[in-house]
């Protein structure tokens, strides 16, 4: 039977931390959570966008209980400040959906921490918002976002910000499989440090968002022409699915009672770039746990923070 929001279970009492909800995939998830009973709390860098995200869910369900706070990924000092907040909160986390992320820049940028910009915020960020939530996050899931693109990416430990040969694909690639490394390797810490969490990673395949306007094609006339007349009215709709189709794995990762720990949720079918959400295959690079462990402590070195 086809999964849909009507299977994700009641989620009254569940306090939910999600990336990126402000827009896309991220949006779409915070919508179903909340209108499911969980406390909702969306964390972006677009305030504008971010009230007008809670404002919409609160119209689909007046008593909602979302909220907006601003987080920039891309700043270690911005993470800090935000998981600071949330540890004077004291609020129980059952759920981090590590759901926002940035796509394939066509020139390299970097950070204010001056790391390259789609590993910062991609994964670097996500790295610290864990590390720095986890006295919180005891007993419950975690939820990192990768990408089919996890599947060309190669860990370049000896140039992680990729100084010396950029480009925007190898980029995205690396950061999307650094997200699927880290779930497995944070499962494999949380058993063996007894920190009690569920770590799981989930894709969306190819959902209609705005990622890919705003990141490969940049700001380039023609591309950006080609992609709104051609691509995107008659070739995308034949390989990809809606945001709201492809929320359905990160949802099935988020709230399924009997997920397995480690487990890798996406679009079935299609090459996974649409389809049934439901368990998924990953590549066998993305399973070796030395390069896990190299990934990990070179994570902590770049942000200076460490687990537990």
């Amino acid at each position: 039977m086809r999964y849909s929001p009507a299977d994700v279970p009641d989620q009254t009492g569940k306090s939910v931390i999600i990336t990126g909800g402000n827009g896309g995939t991220g949006y779409e998830t915070a919508k179903v959570l909340a209108l499911k009973g969980a406390e909702v709390l969306i964390a972006a860098r677009d305030g504008v966008k971010g009230a007008r995200a809670v404002a919409e869910i609160r119209r689909a369900r007046p008593d909602a209980q979302v909220r907006f706070e601003t987080l920039d990924l891309s700043s270690q000092a911005d993470v800090a400040r935000f998981a600071e907040a949330r540890l004077a909160e004291g609020r129980r986390i059952d759920v981090l959906i590590n759901n926002a992320g940035i796509m394939a820049l066509p020139g390299r940028q970097t950070s204010v921490d001056g790391h390259e910009l789609q590993l910062a915020t991609n994964f670097l960020g996500h790295f610290t918002l864990t590390a720095r939530l986890l006295p919180l996050l005891r007993g419950g899931r975690t939820v990192q976002l990768s990408s089919i693109r996890h599947r060309p990416g190669r860990i370049h430990l000896d140039d992680l910000n990729l100084e010396r040969c950029y480009s925007a694909w190898k980029a995205y690639d690396q950061s999307k499989l650094a997200m699927l490394m880290f779930a497995l390797e944070l499962d494999r810490r949380s058993h063996a440090h007894g920190w009690g969490i569920t770590s799981v990673a989930a894709h969306p395949g190819y959902a209609r968002t705005g990622l890919i306007g705003a990141g490969p094609l940049g700001s380039r006339p023609v591309a950006q022409l080609v992609f709104r007349t051609i691509y995107r009215p008659f070739i995308e709709p034949l390989i990809s699915h809606s945001a709201a189709d492809g929320v359905l794995p990160i949802l099935m990762a988020a709230t399924t009672a009997d997920v397995p720990p480690g487990g890798y949720y996406g679009p079935t079918t299609g090459a996974e770039l649409k389809g049934p959400a439901g368990p998924v295959g990953m590549k066998p690079h993305a399973r070796d746990e030395t390069v896990a462990a190299a990934l990990w402590e070179a994570a902590e070195r770049l942000t200076g923070v460490r687990f537990g």
